[in-house]
C-alpha cells in the first residue's frame, strides 16, 4: 500500500513539475498581458472607490424587483457575499485543476488572460455607466442618516489611491452595473466554453440567477444594475472571445505546447533549409513536377536506346 501511493505521489510531482514547466514559459510570452489585466483590476477599484465621494443619499428608487422579493435584511447580507466567494474560490481553483489532474483542456495562463480580457472589457463599460449617473445607493450603508454614505474630502492623494478592503465592501455610487456579476457571469461562460462537466455548468448557471435574486433582495444593487449587467456581460464575452485567437484544446491527442512566434519563423526556417514545406499544396506540386522529369528522363533513355 505504501508503495503504491509513493508511486502515485511521485507521478503527481513529475506531472506538477511538467505543467510548472510549461505554464512558465506561457507565462514569459504573455505576462504583458496579465500584468495589464491586473492594472485594470486596481484602476476599476480605484474608479469605485472615487466616485463614493460623489455620492449623495437619498430615498429609495421604484424598483420592481424590490417589490416582488422579500427583504433579506442588514443582518443576512452575508448570503450573497457567500454565494460570490463560493463562486469565485471555485472558478479560481478549476483554472489550475492543469497541475493536478492528468486529464486537462486548458492552460492556467492562457484561460486567464481572456478572463482578464472579458473583464476589462466589461469593467471599463462599467466606470462608463455608474460615473453618468450615480445613483443614490440602495444598500444599508449608503442610506440618509448612515455615516458611510459619503465619504470625507481626503487629506492627500495616498487616502485617494490606496484601495482597502473595508472600501470596497462599503463602497456606494458603483451601481450600475453589478460588478459581482461580471465576475460570476465571466466565470460561468468560460467554465461553459471550456469546461468537461455538464452537471457543473448546469448548476453554474443555476448558482448565477440564484446570486442575482439575493443581491436585489439584499438591496446592495437596484433590479435594473443586474439586468443591465446580465446582457451587457454576456455581449461583450462574445464579441471579445471571438476577436481572440481560440485557446488551444489540450484534450486533443498530439497536442504540444503553441509556438511562440519566434519559434514558428525557426521551424519554418528549418523546413526551407532542408527542401521541405508545410503547405501540402507545394509538397503536392513539386512531386507532381519530380513525377514529370523522372518521365522525361525515362524517354529520353529509351530514344537513345533504340538509335544504338
Amino acid at each position: 500500500m505504501s508503495l503504491y501511493i509513493g508511486r502515485e505521489a511521485s507521478k503527481l510531482w513529475k506531472r506538477i513539475c511538467a505543467e510548472t514547466t510549461t505554464e512558465i514559459n506561457l507565462l514569459v510570452e504573455n505576462w504583458k498581458y496579465i500584468l495589464g489585466g491586473l492594472i485594470c483590476q486596481y484602476i476599476h477599484g480605484l474608479a469605485a472607490r472615487s466616485v463614493h465621494y460623489f455620492h449623495h443619499p437619498g430615498p429609495l428608487l421604484q424598483d420592481s424587483g424590490f417589490f416582488l422579493l422579500p427583504e433579506l435584511g442588514q443582518e443576512r447580507a452575508y448570503v450573497s457575499e457567500t454565494v460570490f466567494t463560493f463562486v469565485f474560490l471555485s472558478f479560481v481553483l478549476w483554472t489550475f485543476h492543469p497541475f493536478i489532474f492528468k486529464s486537462k483542456k486548458i492552460y492556467t495562463v492562457l484561460i486567464w488572460v481572456r478572463v482578464l480580457a472579458f473583464l476589462v472589457a466589461c469593467q471599463f463599460l462599467r466606470i462608463i455607466t455608474f460615473y453618468s449617473t450615480i445613483l443614490p445607493g440602495p444598500n444599508y450603508h449608503c442610506r440618509e442618516g448612515s455615516r458611510l454614505a459619503t465619504l470625507p474630502r481626503p487629506d492627500n492623494l495616498l487616502e485617494v489611491f490606496l484601495i482597502i478592503p473595508r472600501g470596497v465592501l462599503y463602497g456606494c455610487g458603483d451601481l450600475i452595473f453589478s460588478s459581482h456579476m461580471i465576475f460570476s457571469l465571466v466565470f460561468v461562460r468560460t467554465y461553459q466554453k471550456y469546461g468537461t462537466r455538464r452537471f457543473i455548468k448546469q448548476c453554474a448557471w443555476l448558482i448565477a440567477v440564484v446570486q442575482s435574486l439575493l443581491i436585489i433582495a439584499s438591496r446592495k444593487h437596484y433590479t435594473v444594475d443586474v439586468i443591465v449587467a446580465w446582457y451587457t456581460v454576456n455581449l461583450v464575452v462574445y464579441f471579445v472571445d471571438h476577436k481572440l485567437q481560440e485557446m488551444p484544446d489540450r484534450s486533443l491527442s498530439g497536442l504540444v505546447l503553441p509556438l511562440s512566434k519566434d519559434s514558428r519563423m525557426k521551424e519554418e526556417g528549418t523546413k526551407l533549409m532542408n527542401g521541405n514545406s508545410g503547405d501540402p499544396v507545394d509538397r503536392r506540386s513539386r512531386s507532381q513536377a519530380n513525377g514529370k522529369v523522372n518521365e522525361n528522363n525515362d524517354n529520353v533513355h529509351v530514344d537513345v536506346s533504340d538509335g544504338a
